[in-house]
């Protein structure tokens, strides 16, 4: 007497879990259904077996006989249900197999935004793929039919998802421009590795570009050097290109030092897309009393400041004129002072008018009096302007707990050291911890704040040179370590002549007593 046969659950009750959300199982459906083997168990995703006419669950080892063409089942240790089957019900298997990973690798292209075609020919791809299994598996299940309509509404809705688009062709480089790269002597290479998009752009003027450089006398090599530098300049236009020459002119005594500029600097030079700022903020600053050369330095290395509209740099500087005055500077020395802040710092103009008032007031708030606001603005070249009064704050009282002194004592170490000012409390901590880790103590840290203006990696570098002279930093001054580059050679040089001395003068006269 055959067994009892193990009962399928319906196929709408079918569902797979894929991460945190669940997914129709229509594949699983479809293989269960025709009882193909390899249909995933309860340990790989997919519904456990419906419990048997005793009501409970098959266990592990229970076979089952459906009569003449049952085979028999078997629950595995990793809980697939696996079946003997005949060559054709295999190959369907095969299929029903491809098909389940065309939908999984659909499904992982969707989440990471890929192409919407791409992503349209899987889901065509693995519909047709799912239709000709249901063609191949009618004779052995008629009622199959019915999930065909259940498969395409997961097609169409995933199709209706994807709305991110781009046009195939745009992914292809453009041949005419890297042929044109090639007979410049460029290295195509090197763009496609830094900035292949270029190459993707259906309109470019490579040879235009290059004509336009060697006629302001840039050799071949040259041309080449500013266009891997600067691919994106074959994208400009000659039009907008002779209007930036014509532009750049208005601060440079020829062409010769044009081209040396742009040889230097091309991404400043080819952007474009400001022109009339840069046009109006190069003659504000001619009116300002800026002089050409300090203008052409501003261009190649604070271009932004060209791209904000002029109004904007002119309400900085009018912020800046006020406060000067009202801090007791002179209408006499306000213009050298404003030139002498740009020059030093040009980066103040990407500021707002009122970022530098509220931290000019911060420091009148700390009790810095109006000639200590100058001396501090002079010292700290502009740059205390890209504070905030939160950040100055934090510092301020970091430095007090550590040097253990008074709100005055306080502020005679920020004036001695602006540094303690501007530096942020993770940089001070560092410093600091460098500078003990030496050997070198708190006490003589106070006496010579300066140093924290310098890394750890310069300490390091300048006690060990003096420590190879026999000058021992721990018991000395650190006066020795302070300065820039210049000012410690100036310092290891003297210390290096002194040691080298002889300990008397051998042509000296010797006292003798008669």
């Amino acid at each position: 007497m055959p067994g009892p046969t193990l009962p399928q659950p319906p196929p709408a009750a079918l569902r797979w879990r894929r991460g945190p959300r669940e997914v129709p199982g229509a594949v699983e459906a479809a293989a269960m259904a025709a009882g193909l083997p390899g249909t995933p168990g309860p340990g790989c995703g997919s519904p456990r077996p419906a419990a048997g006419p005793g009501g409970r669950r098959r266990e592990a080892g229970e076979a089952t006989s459906g009569g003449a063409g049952a085979l028999p089942a078997v629950w595995g240790r990793c809980g697939k249900w696996h079946r003997a089957a005949s060559t054709e019900r295999f190959s369907t298997w095969c299929c029903t197999s491809l098909l389940h990973e065309l939908l999984k690798s659909s499904l992982r292209r969707a989440r990471l935004g890929l192409h919407s075609t791409m992503l349209r020919g899987a889901a065509r791809g693995a519909r047709d793929t799912f239709t000709l299994l249901l063609a191949r598996s009618q004779y052995c299940n008629p009622g199959l039919k019915s999930l065909s309509l259940r498969s395409e509404a997961p097609n169409r809705s995933f199709s209706t998802h994807s709305t991110y688009t781009t046009d195939t062709k745009a992914r292809e480089e453009n041949k005419k421009t890297i042929e044109s790269l090639y007979r410049l002597s460029v290295d195509v290479k090197k763009i496609r590795r830094l900035k292949e998009w270029v190459l993707l752009q259906e309109v470019a003027y490579a040879q235009e570009v290059a004509g336009i450089l060697q006629e302001m006398g840039a050799d071949e090599p040259a041309v080449a050097n500013i266009l891997e530098r600067c691919p994106e300049a074959i994208l400009r236009s000659p039009a907008e290109i002779n209007a930036q020459r014509a532009l750049w002119q208005l601060v440079c005594q020829n062409e010769k030092q044009l081209i040396k500029l742009i040889e230097q600097f091309p991404e400043s030079f080819f952007t474009t897309g400001y022109h009339k700022n840069q046009q109006a903020n190069i003659l504000f600053f001619q009116e300002l009393g800026l002089k050409n050369n300090i203008i052409t330095r501003f261009l190649t290395s604070a271009p932004n400041i060209f791209y904000s509209p002029v109004e904007k740099n002119k309400k900085v500087i009018e912020t800046l004129q006020r406060n000067y005055l009202s801090l007791g500077g002179s209408d006499a020395n306000m213009k050298v002072w404003i030139l002498k802040l740009l020059s030093q710092n040009p980066f103040i103009l990407l500021n707002t008018s009122t970022a530098i008032q509220e931290n000019l007031e911060f420091l009148q708030k700390s009790d810095f009096s109006d000639q200590e606001v100058l001396q501090l603005l002079s010292k700290l070249k502009g740059f205390i302007f890209q504070l905030t009064p939160t950040t100055m704050q934090k510092s301020m009282l970091f430095s007090k707990n550590v040097f253990k002194c008074s709100d005055q004592e306080l502020k005679e170490l920020v004036l001695k050291c602006p540094a303690l000012l501007y530096y942020s409390v993770p940089i001070l901590e560092e410093r600091l911890g460098g500078l003990l880790k030496e050997g070198i103590s708190i006490a003589q840290i106070r006496e010579t704040p300066m140093v924290l203006e310098l890394t750890t990696q310069i300490v390091q570098y300048r006690i060990k040179k003096l420590s190879a002279l026999g000058y021992n930093v721990k018991s000395g001054s650190l006066k020795s370590l302070n300065g820039t580059k210049k000012d410690f050679e100036v310092n290891y040089g003297k210390i290096q002549s002194k040691k080298e001395r002889p300990m008397f003068n051998p042509v000296a006269p010797l006292n003798t007593q008669d």
